[in-house]
């Protein structure tokens, strides 16, 4: 692979405040701002970190609403070369205290809103821009440093935090527009949230590369939606999960192509008769693909191709070509081959330095430069990659991947329950939802409607009182072990005994509480 260039998040939006100056770029329901506006904005708030003693490779908590000044608020920890550790607003406090115990942070950047879900000092992400800028400019970091460290789980419990490069956020920022065709008459809006990898790295950065603006909305509201994108002049969004089939279930109106979005960047890919279904309605053209946080070079569609129902192919960079290499391995570890299923592997500059103070679990999960990240594959032998399943026990909900058994960790500390199991059952609004099987303490009832509440965000489908689980000799509950057999049974692959593939730890995007989503139960 060819050498990289050296590049940093505030390097990257320099070069566009530079070229764009007067340009409209972002929006948001309480105003506009041009590229010059923000990185005046940017310069106060970091001139007021400085001035708090932040410095160079400090973390820095935040609570990343999306709103300008969050968003803002990271650019200018770029400037000053800190390390953003973003989570979930709609955290309990147990879950932020976890957090701030396992970070250890010099700051922690809130709102007024949420300061008192904290034991400690914070400061108001506001206050940041009452400061007068200092001069100083960005600090002086390397590509390769830290920028930030994305929680993948979201119990009070250790969270594996991938600690994402400088270098990876502006090769996905490069990389967006060239994969999608992105100009700088282009509109990108996103409703994803800053606090995971998609939104900044993508949207954000991506419209800096392209000289875009930028439309940034609160949360996904699908009655709202397309009014948002006629308000704005959206012409591009990301979507995750069952976004899209969520925007399909809202009520029919003779105007829902009369809207100014022109291309939609999804993942997983829609099978090729809905998505069809979905552009014909909309009058958008879907275009898929596939990252995660520990690399934002997954799988994409190359420009012109409609591989319906894949993934698409390794994602390359515009100017240093060839950056990307995929292979897939059955569970001895040897190439598939044509029409072979077994899990994805992925080997770019893109990939994380590795988890937060895990040295045992990043080695598991990269190998000799090789992300191993737990999804399996089938190679469709012409340089595309379709989705089957998961080799690690999670549930796919609502775009998050949540950890069952982190969920029953937190469920277990409940005073009346002696012992959890969750598993996740089919959805009408495809993925999966969550089905929690409950054992009251002896003497105890279980209040449901308390234990929907307790302890951490996830939502809860369905409730089930057992009198117990049964057990493998192992000690696993029966509904875990099916849920390792029923990944590796979606594979066509026999399990192996003792195989650890199977057991290496959890990647991507798992979040066991702290889902940004708000679904009834």
């Amino acid at each position: 692979m060819p050498p990289v260039r050296h590049r940093t998040i505030a390097g990257l939006f320099r070069d566009a405040v530079d070229a764009h100056d007067d340009r409209t770029w972002l929006l948001t329901e309480d105003g506009s701002s041009t590229y010059g506006d923000a990185l005046r904005e940017v310069e106060k708030a970091a001139a007021r970190l400085r001035d708090g003693g932040i410095r160079k490779g400090d973390r820095v908590l935040v609570t990343a609403r999306n709103t300008a000044r969050y968003l803002l608020s990271w650019l200018a920890l770029m400037e000053v070369g800190a390390t953003q550790v973003p989570v979930n607003p709609s955290s309990t406090p147990a879950e932020l205290d976890g957090f701030v115990q396992q970070v250890r942070p010099a700051l922690v950047l809130t709102d007024a809103g949420l300061a008192h879900c904290f034991g400690v000092t914070t400061t108001d992400v506001d206050d940041l821009y009452a400061w007068a800028p200092d001069g100083r400019g960005p600090a002086d970091i390397d590509e390769r440093d830290v920028a930030v460290m994305i929680p993948t789980s979201g119990t009070t419990g250790r969270s594996k935090l991938v600690m994402q490069t400088h270098l990876a956020y502006v090769m996905a920022g490069e990389g967006f527009p060239y994969w999608l065709g992105l100009t700088g008459d282009d509109r990108l809006m996103t409703s994803l949230p800053l606090f995971h990898i998609n939104a900044p790295a993508y949207s954000v950065l991506g419209s800096l590369s392209a000289g875009a603006s930028l439309v940034l909305l609160p949360a996904f509201s699908a009655s709202t939606f397309l009014d948002s994108a006629r308000r704005f002049d959206a012409t591009q969004f990301n979507s995750i999960g069952a976004m899209l089939e969520i925007l399909m279930r809202q009520p029919r109106r003779d105007d829902d192509a009369d809207n100014p979005v022109t291309l939609c960047y999804t993942g997983p890919s829609p099978s090729r008769g809905r998505q069809l279904e979905i552009e014909a309605r909309f009058g958008w053209q879907v275009r898929c693909g596939y990252a995660l946080s520990e690399t934002p070079y997954g799988l994409v569609w190359r420009r012109g191709t409609r591989p319906y129902g894949t993934l698409g192919s390794p994602r390359q960079h515009p100017t240093l070509g060839h950056v990307n290499d995929a292979r897939v391995l059955d569970s001895q570890g040897a190439p598939v081959g044509r029409g072979g299923t077994g899990e994805l592997e992925l080997r770019n500059p893109a990939i994380m330095r590795g988890y937060f103070e895990m040295p045992e679990e990043t080695a598991e999960v990269v190998v000799d430069g090789w992300l191993r990240t737990g999804d399996l594959v089938t190679d469709n032998g012409d340089g595309t990659y379709t989705f089957v399943g998961r080799m690690k026990q999670v549930i796919r909900r609502r775009g998050e991947n949540l950890s069952p058994a982190e969920v029953e960790a937190v469920l277990d500390t409940h005073p009346d329950v002696a012992e959890t199991a969750v598993i996740g059952v089919p959805s009408d609004l495809s993925e999966e939802d969550i089905k929690v099987f409950v054992v009251p303490m002896p003497g105890h009832v279980v209040d449901i409607g308390g234990l929907r509440r307790f302890g951490c965000s996830a939502k809860y489908r369905r409730i089930a009182s057992r009198a117990r689980l049964s057990r493998s000799r192992s000690g696993r509950t029966a509904l875990a072990t099916q849920r390792m057999r029923s990944a590796w049974a979606a594979s066509k692959t026999s399990l192996p005994s003792g195989s650890s593939r199977l057991t290496s730890p959890g990647l991507s995007r798992m979040k066991a509480c702290g889902t940004p989503w708000r679904f009834s139960s």
